[in-house]
């Protein structure tokens, strides 16, 4: 059919890598299945397939498939994925490079039965995708008539394959764009949900919290011991809803851009100390060291006691009864400047590898966890707002670790 470079020819190749190109890449899969429909119109194919090589299982899927019997058949008895550890002809186009033509696919003894005996394919050709990008996959042609195609045909599938693996980083920006811009959406509406939310809250605890304080007055002005320890307790419960208020909006401030730092020099030891006998109680014990007396930095000291809060509550909520949390306070001298590190130590049951890579993203829980996952991912980002880390250590029945590390000025130190 192609079997000389006439005019004709070249003018019906250049025609079908112009419509190649035309193809609307919003979606991957129906932008590649009308790029293997007009290869295969242009070569007189039975089957043409866009392979993509998907790592999760080390195979080549096809992606687009002509619509074509052969094509249909290749689906129904599973030949459209081809795992990299079968080998074949087509795999090794994918990991050489090397473009491949041949007429009589029955007589190779390296193809793979299913494609020469399932789908009686004798004539193909392959040529890989993504010259210019890596490999991504291959293009295949294939046809049940022996000895069909000649290297002129060859070419063209080869600049085929160039398109159509052009197509495809198109087709997968597109969707990437699409999924991104519909993320976008849905935080921008839970953001502005939580912020009102979060308001209509804190309008609803300033008076409750005024009532509890008349009650502890009244309770204590009586001698009533009972009332004040039932009030002390529902202040305590105010305060928690409160400090989870002030993390729902701080959240939607960080991903607005809106969260701001009102640096002054802060005595960090101090801090520490008083973070850690704000949360202490009798059953919920925190241990403080400190290796130096004094360490001034340059930092927002409510932003930095709400980062330190949030690690110390969730580290008092995983240890084990009468086991008291460390909170160790240092500086360290590093290549680029002197750093305070502040780290605190629970001894729970650690934290599994799977949570552990979702640890600071915001709404992201652990095992049995009943909080809005919002602590930890605060925390980081003050961290950051300070030109600081925040990190964690952790194996499975050994505690964990969490460590902020903060830049200082020398003389500060």
């Amino acid at each position: 059919m192609y079997a000389n470079s006439t005019p004709e020819t070249s003018d019906r190749f250049l025609s079908t890598l112009e419509q190649l190109l035309a193809i609307r890449a919003n979606e991957l899969d129906e932008a590649l299945e009308e790029a293997a429909d007009l290869v295969a119109r242009a070569l007189g194919a039975d089957k043409v397939d866009a392979f993509l090589y998907e790592p999760s299982s080390e195979s080549l899927v096809a992606v687009g498939t002509s619509r074509t019997p052969m094509g249909r058949k290749q689906h129904a008895i599973g030949m459209h994925r081809l795992p990299l550890a079968n080998g074949g002809p087509t795999v090794e186009v994918f990991q050489t490079g090397m473009s491949r033509l041949t007429g009589r696919a029955d007589q190779d003894p390296n193809e793979l039965r299913g494609i020469s005996e399932g789908l009686g394919v004798r004539s193909m050709m392959c040529a890989r995708l993504g010259a210019d990008t890596g490999a991504r996959g291959v293009l295949s042609v294939a046809s049940g008539t022996p000895d069909l195609w000649t290297e002129d045909d060859l070419r063209l599938v080869e600049s085929a394959a160039r398109w159509v693996g052009m197509l495809a980083v198109r087709a997968e920006l597109s969707e990437r764009l699409a999924e991104q811009a519909e993320e976008q959406g849905r935080r921008a509406a839970a953001d502005e949900l939580i912020a009102i939310l979060a308001h209509d809250l804190r309008n609803h605890i300033a008076p409750i919290r005024g009532r509890i304080q008349l009650m502890q007055r009244w309770a204590a002005r009586e001698g009533k011991d009972a009332a004040i320890r039932h009030a002390e307790g529902i202040a305590r419960g105010i305060d928690r809803l409160n400090h989870l208020v002030t993390d729902l909006l701080d959240s939607t401030r960080l991903e607005q851009g809106l969260f701001t730092l009102d640096r002054r020099p802060t005595d960090l030891v101090n801090l520490a100390r008083e973070v850690g006998a704000a949360l202490e109680t009798r059953a919920e014990r925190i241990e403080i060291s400190c290796g130096v007396s004094e360490l001034v930095a340059l930092v927002d000291p409510d932003r930095l006691r709400q980062a330190l809060e949030n690690v110390l509550s969730n580290a008092l909520k995983y240890s084990p009864d009468s086991t008291p949390v460390t909170l160790r306070l240092e500086h360290e001298s590093r290549d680029d400047g002197v750093w305070a590190i502040l780290s605190v130590t629970d001894r729970g049951p650690g934290i599994p590898n799977e949570a552990r890579r979702r640890l600071f993203e915001r709404f992201a829980t652990g095992p049995g966890s009943q909080g809005l996952g919002l602590g930890l991912y605060l925390a980081r980002r003050v961290a950051d707002a300070h030109g600081g880390t925040l990190g964690v250590e952790s194996g499975t029945g050994t505690g964990a670790t969490f460590t902020f590390a903060l830049p200082l000025d020398e003389p500060s130190a």
